[in-house]
């Protein structure tokens, strides 16, 4: 489905032209259903929270434990956050979490050694095709290798990974390669490249904007929302690889609307604000090469070597996506704006992993306010729309609006699904 951009009137360039047939074809109106807080009480017992309300909580308890705090996840089963803790005998963390409303779990170990367990992978293992990720479910590093992750190279990433000593690391294997994907969201075309919109937003001086996968900012300096046509955007400022993969892109002309929604084809999900993701969370992905996809955060704080260079700060999920689905809109069913499709690995038919850059990580260095100029969103103008991305990606294909995988670029990588 193609969305045109029309200056001066209602510019739909949102994010989701195309629906993934089987692929969380609905998002359930009553999914995130609101906090039922623990009554005084029972302080002890754990809160039942939604989704939305966990990362807030995960936060405050960050701050509260210190050092003592080892990671959170959310248990979308119980609807309940569930906080990791490295006890001593003398210090009472356990009962402050729990008077907190969490459900607490103490773990071995703690998030400065686990930090301490990623530089030394970072150091000693970083070769392309490799990842890792905290995981506080396990309360270790995940550990993942593509398939191009062979010989003397997979001797070296599992000797690392030893090193590290017993508890800390697993190794997994994925069967496909990671890479980029520049697609996403509505499609955006440059010189044969094509990409995905992520979110649309405010730049610093209060001009209309998008953000969208960093790799392909540095692709193309101008784009358009047609193949071959006229640019109606250009790039500002883009990240990759190094510390994080999005763009700034703005509008061109000044009068554009840029509403804070992510187009899902049918209809579309209004964007309220932007937030941390959660592991455990249910996600959305819209993209133009495979519509809407759902899945689980698994890690954050993600490192991923691909074969342009070292990205740090992703958040990994089980999502898939493909070729043509870059910068596009990761959220929630209700409305909260998330990641922009940075890479991975797999498809749509046998799944992998993909990462996705925070929404809050770009908005801060780029200096944008989630939301259209003078828009309807959320407070403090974080509002979010999955509009038109831009990206770089080879193929003439129309990338789906707002969040998803952006298009092989035939003279570089494929844009992360």
């Amino acid at each position: 489905m193609s969305h045109k951009r029309i200056p001066k009137r209602k510019a739909a360039i949102a994010a989701g032209g195309v629906m993934a047939l089987g692929a969380a074809a609905i998002l359930l109106p009553d999914a995130g259903a609101s906090q039922d807080g623990a009554s005084d009480d029972a302080a002890a017992a754990p809160r039942t929270l939604s989704a939305t309300d966990a990362p807030d909580l995960a936060s405050q308890l960050a701050g509260l434990l210190g050092e003592a705090f080892a990671g959170s996840y959310y248990d979308s089963e119980n609807r309940r956050l569930v906080v990791n803790v490295v006890a001593d005998d003398g210090n009472d963390v356990v009962a402050r979490a729990q008077k907190a409303g969490a459900a607490v779990r103490e773990v071995d170990n703690s998030m400065t050694e686990l930090a301490a367990g990623a530089r030394t992978l970072r150091a000693r293992a970083a070769v392309p095709g490799t990842s890792w990720a905290v995981d506080p479910r396990t309360n270790r590093i995940l550990v993942t290798a593509d398939s191009t992750v062979t010989g003397d190279k997979w001797d070296r990433l599992q000797s690392t990974v030893r090193s590290l000593g017993s508890g800390m690391a697993t190794i997994k294997k994925s069967a496909g390669t990671f890479k980029t994907f520049a697609s996403g969201g509505d499609a955006v075309f440059a010189s044969g490249a094509r990409c995905s919109l992520g979110f649309n937003v405010t730049a610093g001086d209060g001009t209309p904007a998008f953000l969208t996968a960093g790799h392909c900012g540095v692709a193309a300096g101008q784009w358009s929302d047609a193949q071959g046509g006229q640019p109606i955007a250009t790039v500002d400022q883009a990240v990759f690889p190094g510390e994080g993969d999005f763009a700034l892109v703005r509008y061109d002309d000044p009068a554009t609307e840029a509403p804070s929604e992510v187009d899902l084809g049918d209809r579309a999900v209004a964007i309220s604000r932007a937030a941390e993701a959660t592991v455990g969370q249910e996600v959305f992905r819209m993209g133009s090469t495979t519509g809407l996809a759902d899945g689980q955060v698994l890690g954050l704080d993600a490192t991923v070597n691909y074969p342009e260079g070292t990205v740090t700060g992703l958040i990994q999920t089980d999502v898939c996506a493909e070729p043509g689905d870059s910068g596009g809109s990761m959220f929630t069913e209700d409305g909260l704006a998330i990641g922009l499709t940075s890479g991975g690995s797999g498809d749509c038919a046998s799944g992998g992993e993909t990462f996705f850059q925070p929404v809050t990580t770009a908005l801060e260095a780029v200096g944008a306010t989630l939301g259209a100029v003078g828009g309807t969103g959320g407070a403090g103008g974080e509002t979010g729309t999955g509009e038109e991305a831009g990206g770089q990606d080879a193929g003439g294909e129309e990338a789906g609006a707002g969040a998803g995988h952006g298009a092989e670029d035939a003279s570089g990588p494929t844009p992360a699904h």
